[in-house]
């Protein structure tokens, strides 16, 4: 992950400030002993908490106050106000809190809150209803949550973590945006270390799973073994689409999805001049967004004749558009590759691109044969209930493989917050907690100077409602079926997005379309 960065402004809480200044659900930022710090008022108290997100160090004091939570205006990461614990996706940190001291007037800070005074959640569950252990099959980002959440909410016994991806969970946005492009290093890409398992006693194996038995409540591993499980938690993910032409299988043809897929592009692009990205997929535009930015001349090939016209709408697919095109990439849409050859990209109609990097960006097919081969309901995914149960009650699915109820139908959503969410979401109802799941989809994707965030998920509308200017890279867009607003996106407007995530969560249709006026 990125570090935060420890930019320091405002008033020292040392000395305090004005309690009148501290307005319920508008945070002040100041600097505490060296670090960014923020009051924050809920009712008659006021809560310090680190300033800066620890995701990507996005400003929280810019976020939203909602009860006692506050949201990050760049990815929309929640934490307690309270205790600074992270309570959703894609933070896996907890912010630091502080003493607050109200003295006459004024409020200021006094020290750091230890570690062990924090008040968290009740982190201990009826021993009774505990699973005797929990198997967790895919350590991608769903996997490690529920792995996490798991101890952070008290469970002490047995936990596997079993994921064949080297070096383990990782922060995969990031391997088509900014370490694509060269910006970000290695060391921010892993979500966790080796240590950190380690410390907090999660068994995890560099494996895959052959086949589980559902009598036996056991999952037999590649390397040969098997492995016990209370509850089983499938979070096998997707995996990339490779097309299947002549030339596919080409040492310069690449798919992107690992780390291993990023390490193997980022070394093509050393010696390439030309790259054709097949697939105008937010995945594909991405990856031909941080390659330009690396010198490459880069062509995208698309069946449609609009990119991202089926999730975004036309307006807004031509809108993006534009903008690769005014940084010198060239589209070949309408088109899709016939054959690949060791120096170029031959499409259907017979012309020939010169390339001597490909990049496939298709899509990706849930990974089901697991929970298929074990008899469990599988449609397009797997099936789950509201709380990520599949058709064994000893088993749950969450991420990508997922096919869950959202919004009246059974969904399955490839966004990266979402399946930290549901990773955490997945231990609630295995320690039976009583919890309401009303997680809202978000995810963001990153072209050249423009940042799309997009809440909600509309896998049909029938109207789009676009607000502000779009090549001013300041706008709201509405997707409505049948009127009701299914989902908002937004550019540069990090505050309407956050609203928008509110109203969604409370099913506030009015809320909504007051966004889009």
């Amino acid at each position: 992950m990125g570090s935060s960065e420890q930019k320091l402004e405002g008033p020292d809480f040392a000395a305090g400030v004005p309690a009148a200044d501290v307005v319920e659900g508008k945070p002040v930022r100041g600097h505490f002993a060296g670090e960014p710090v923020m009051l924050v008022r809920v009712g008659r108290e006021v809560h310090a908490i680190g300033a800066n997100c620890t995701h990507y160090g996005g400003p929280l004091n810019e976020g939203l106050v909602v009860g006692h939570t506050i949201r990050c205006p760049w990815h929309h990461a929640c934490f307690d106000v309270r205790n600074g614990s992270a309570l959703g996706g894609p933070a896996l940190n907890d912010v630091p809190c502080y003493d607050v001291l109200a003295q006459g007037q004024l409020v200021k800070l006094t020290g750091k809150t230890s570690s062990d005074s924090i008040t968290k959640r009740e982190r201990r569950s009826d021993a009774g209803i505990e699973p005797e252990s929990v198997v967790i099959v895919g350590a991608g980002p769903a996997g490690a949550a529920c792995a996490e959440a798991l101890r952070h909410e008290g469970y002490a016994k047995t936990i596997t973590l079993i994921g064949a991806e080297p070096p383990g969970p990782v922060d995969r946005p990031n391997l088509s945006k900014d370490y694509l492009a060269g910006n970000a290093p290695e060391e921010w890409i892993p979500l966790r270390g080796k240590e950190f398992y380690e410390e907090q006693r999660i068994a995890f194996k560099s494996d895959t799973v052959r086949s589980i038995d559902v009598e036996k409540k056991t999952v037999t591993l590649a390397s040969g073994g098997q492995v016990e499980y209370g509850a089983l938690v499938l979070a096998t993910g997707a995996e990339p689409i490779r097309l299947a032409i002549e030339g596919a299988s080409l040492p310069h043809v690449h798919v992107l999805r690992t780390l291993a897929d990023s390490r193997g592009i980022i070394e093509g692009s050393k010696t390439a001049k030309r790259v054709v990205v097949i697939g105008a997929s937010f995945i594909g535009l991405e990856a031909a967004a941080s390659l330009k930015s690396r010198g490459l001349e880069v062509t995208i090939v698309g069946p449609e004749t609009i990119p991202l016209a089926r999730v975004l709408g036309d307006e807004v697919g031509k809108f993006v558009q534009r903008v690769h095109e005014s940084k010198g990439e060239v589209f070949k849409l309408g088109r899709k590759p016939a054959k690949i050859t060791e120096k170029s990209v031959v499409l259907d109609d017979g012309e020939e691109l010169p390339a001597d990097l490909v990049v496939m960006g298709v899509g990706v097919k849930p990974r089901t044969d697991l929970a298929e081969a074990a008899g469990l309901k599988v449609d397009r995914g797997i099936l789950v209930d509201k709380h990520f149960r599949a058709s064994n009650d000893r088993i749950y699915a969450v991420g990508d493989v997922a096919r869950f109820p959202y919004a009246g139908e059974n969904v399955r959503i490839e966004h990266f917050s979402v399946a930290e969410r549901q990773g955490r979401a997945a231990v609630f109802s295995m320690l039976k907690r009583t919890l309401e799941i009303r997680d809202v989809p978000f995810f963001w994707s990153a072209h050249h100077d423009v940042t799309i965030s997009y809440v909600g998920h509309a896998e049909r509308f029938d109207e789009v409602v676009v607000k502000g200017d779009l090549d001013g890279r300041d706008a709201v867009i509405g997707y409505l079926e049948g009127g009701r607003v299914r989902a908002i996106a937004t550019i540069n407007r990090d505050a309407t997005s956050l609203r928008a995530e509110h109203a969604f969560e409370e099913e506030d249709q009015a809320a909504l379309r007051s966004l889009l006026d």
